[in-house]
This record gives structure tokens, sequence and C-alpha cells, in this order.
């Protein structure tokens, strides 16, 4: 775990004061800040990044939680009579399970944004989301919030080409997409499909690698067998035939590999027989500009 997603977190948690703890309905401790409040008060966020929770990980917490109760209090902010959660709805969850009556709570005053930030960070450090969960969140950022993929390298203490590599896990056929968000498929694994254009052709191959349970070196066979059946020339053609050969796709495959190294962006190589180009992604102008500066160094 980076040190820069703690720093993060206590970043947007210093930066606000608490809300007034003297509630009628609630008891409060004073001295720690926290309060406990009834569980029916307390709400989803509906913007919160994590969207699937396994079941049988929440029922031992909520065992858990029936013996030894909730040792870390969620983070909340207030509205009205209601409480917002912020980071911890996987322990409301839980509590929830074990018929648990109250929660103890941190309330803090966010923004919007603030709120997500701190989901977001929150969730990675406990390596909670889904690979399709962590890109979501991340373009959310930058849809709602304007944020640049440096910004959200800086809040959540990744590298930024961490950041637009998990954006390109949203290129994924939403077949494929769906087995990543539901944690079936590993970021590694689905970084692998992308190389696969054909949607139908992805989804096969996301199935079987669930299916088989195959490790990403497996994955990558498999990916590579299958590009290869579906790029096979029709029988007679020679010349085709010796183009697309194993050889040749891999080192094409290879090519693209060390130019995604080198820029930090996907890149894909369309072969043809008398001429073939090299597409370059970018998700903002500010990775364009990134990209232009780096192209004219190499130059």
């Amino acid at each position: 775990m980076k040190s820069g997603l703690g720093r993060g977190l206590n970043a947007l948690l210093d930066a606000t004061t608490q809300q007034d703890e003297n509630q009628a309905s609630e008891t409060s401790n004073q001295n720690s800040g926290i309060l406990l409040v009834d569980i029916r008060k307390i709400e989803p966020n509906k913007g919160q990044p994590r969207q699937f929770f396994e079941e049988t990980s929440l029922e031992e917490l909520a065992e858990s939680m029936k013996e030894y109760g909730v040792i870390q209090p969620l983070l909340v902010t207030k509205n009205g009579d209601t409480y917002t959660i912020i980071a911890g709805e996987r322990r409301y969850r839980a509590a929830r399970l074990a018929r648990l009556t109250e929660l103890p709570v941190i309330i803090k005053d966010y923004s919007e944004g603030d709120i997500l930030q701190v989901a977001l960070i929150e969730n990675i450090q406990r390596q909670d989301l889904t690979p399709i969960e962590e890109a979501l969140c991340y373009k959310r950022l930058m849809d709602d919030f304007f944020f640049s993929t440096e910004d959200i390298a800086t809040k959540v203490g990744k590298n930024k080409h961490a950041v637009i590599s998990a954006l390109h896990l949203l290129e994924l056929d939403p077949r494929a997409q769906a087995l990543a968000g539901e944690g079936k498929l590993t970021a590694s694994h689905a970084k692998i499909l992308l190389s696969i254009e054909d949607g139908d052709l992805q989804a096969a191959c996301a199935d079987t690698i669930v299916e088989e349970g195959l490790s990403v070196r497996g994955a990558e066979a498999l990916v590579a067998a299958a590009i290869k059946e579906a790029s096979r020339p029709e029988p007679g053609d020679k010349e085709t035939e010796q183009l697309l050969s194993e050889e040749v796709l891999i080192a094409y495959k290879r090519a693209e590999d060390d130019l995604q190294n080198l820029l930090g962006s996907k890149v894909s190589i369309r072969h043809g027989k008398k001429k073939g180009r090299i597409e370059i992604e970018y998700y903002s102008p500010d990775e364009l500009d990134r990209l232009l500066l780096l192209l004219g160094k190499i130059k």
C-alpha cells in the first residue's frame, strides 16, 4: 500500500471541521468526537464507488460485529435528520445483517466532490474496489469535477500511468466489464482482453478465463490463440498466411506493448499487406498535450 493514500485521506479529513455533536437523540463521547447513531437514520451514499459486496464476507463481518461490536466508526455527513455514509458502507451493511440498532459515526461536512474523493481513497486503501469500480470513479472525477489524470493520481497516491491504464478498462465489451465489475476478472486479466477488438470474441475469452480460472499467463496464451484464429486467412492466400504467421503476430504484440510502456497510453498497431497504422488513445486535452510533448522529444 502506498503511503500517499494515507496522506491524501488525512488531508481531506483535516481540511474540514466537525459539526455540532450536541444532538438530543444521540449519545456522544466528547473526547473522541464519535457519535452513537440510530442505524435507521443512516443511509448509503448513492455515489458510492463500490457497487459489489461479497455476501460471504459480509456475513463473516456481521458475526464478528455480534461478538465484538463495530470497532471502527463510519464517516458520515449530516443531511437534516439523517446521515449519509462517506466511508464505511460495508460496515453498515454488515451491521444490518447483525441486527445492530446503533452505529458509531464521525460527522464531517464535505462537498460532493470531497465525498467522492474520500470514498474512493478509503476503498482503494482497503483494496475493496474492483478494477471497473475504480475506473468508473476516476471517470466521474474527470467528467463531473474536471480532474485531470494527474490530479487523480495525486489524490489517490498512484502513478498517472496507472490511472490511465485503469480508464482503458472502460473500453471493454460490456459483458467482460460485468465480470471485472464483479471481481471475477483482475485488472491484469482485463488489460489482456483489451487486445481483442471483436466484442463477441472478447466476451467469450472473458468467460473462459473465469470458468477455467486461468492465470494471467494462461489468459495471455488464450487471447493470443483467439486472435490468431480470428485472423486466419482464407485457404490459398499464401501472402497473407505469411504475413499473419505466429511469429509476426507476436512481434506486433510486442511492439504494441513496448509503445504502451513508452507512452503510458493504449496503443494499437493495425497491420495489412501493403500498409499499416498506429493508433494512440488519450482521455483529455492534458493527456493529448503530454503525448505530443513526448512524441516531440522522441522525434
